[in-house]
């Protein structure tokens, strides 16, 4: 168990305190976050005594590589017992990672954008990520209507619904898929909005479920970094997508994708079961993520449910 009260009575340099530190941040320990915080603000003060004692004339009677290098050890040891007690560098900087931290954990709970890069391959290993519009959604539409009588709902998810709904109700009129089950695989795909796939110029691809320029794709495209899973395993790869002239058509796209792609049949007959589409568009392909199901039906259930 990490305990960053008791650093005063540790060495700087001790490597297995250091190793458990690591392990701790890996298990996402709010311990570890603390421990941290003072490790830096531990480097913080030796840096600050450092530049010090190289301000100081070092030509004395007693100076030598060996004195130079205890008392290095020394500074270092300092550090450690100043940061013990803090100087307020440690309190500021775990009040910000914890913000970070709960908003991964909310993400992967459904709640709020992921991280700033896209994670799930989109409709197929060769149809692929991410998008969100700026325009007011006026249309009336039941996805409307539903973020309008929840709000207890976080803003984000209100208003992408709201922003899409219209879209999504005229895509589940053409699949027979519920609407919420596409805001889903779109705030999935997207991070609510936040991970729009961009052109050179900055200008949107309006390609809000990750859909990959193949498949005799004729229009526009973009190309970006998207990760990829390989026999489970994330690598990073550089992929065409489609882009589109508005949201309208990202929604109407992918409901064609689904309807004509005889691999999404099992996907449309199990459209009223929010498991069993999640699942269905996994088996199909549709992602390489391993936990793209798990991922999607999180979000339906948590965030998008009436």
């Amino acid at each position: 168990m990490i305990n960053p009260t008791d650093a005063s009575a540790r060495l700087a340099i001790d490597v297995k305190d250091a190793g458990a530190l690591r392990q701790a941040a890996r298990d996402n320990s709010p311990e570890a976050l603390k421990a941290t915080a003072k490790q830096f603000e531990a480097l913080f003060m030796n840096m600050v005594l450092k530049s010090m004692r190289e301000a100081t004339p070092q030509e004395g009677m007693f100076d030598s590589q060996q004195s130079k290098m205890y008392t290095s050890m020394l500074d270092q040891q300092l550090s450690q017992t100043m940061a013990s007690r803090g100087i307020g560098l440690a309190d500021v900087l775990i009040r910000q990672l914890s913000s970070v931290v709960n908003t991964r954990m909310a993400d992967e709970q459904g709640g709020l954008p992921e991280g700033p890069a896209p994670m799930n391959v989109g409709p197929s290993v060769s149809e692929r990520v991410t998008p969100v519009d700026k325009a007011v959604q006026t249309t009336p539409s039941m996805a409307v209507d539903s973020a309008r009588s929840n709000p207890s709902r976080p803003a984000h998810v209100r208003e992408f619904q709201e922003r899409l709904g219209a879209h999504a109700d005229e895509a589940s009129r053409a699949t027979g898929i519920p609407a919420k089950f596409m805001l889903g695989q779109a705030a999935l795909e997207s991070g609510w909005g936040k991970r729009e796939i961009r052109a050179a110029d900055g200008t949107t691809s309006h390609n809000l479920f990750g859909i990959k320029a193949t498949g005799g794709w004729n229009g526009r495209v973009v190309e970006t970094a998207t990760t990829e899973y390989v026999n489970g395993v994330p690598q990073t790869k550089i992929e065409k997508f489609r882009a589109y002239d508005s949201y309208a058509d990202a929604f109407r796209d992918y409901a064609r994708l689904l309807k004509n792609n005889p691999r999404y049949e099992k996907v449309l007959a199990n459209a009223t079961d929010v498991a069993g589409f999640a699942q269905g568009l996994q088996k199909a392909g549709y992602a390489t993520d391993p936990n793209y199901a798990a991922k999607l039906t999180r979000i339906i259930n948590h965030s998008l449910s009436a």
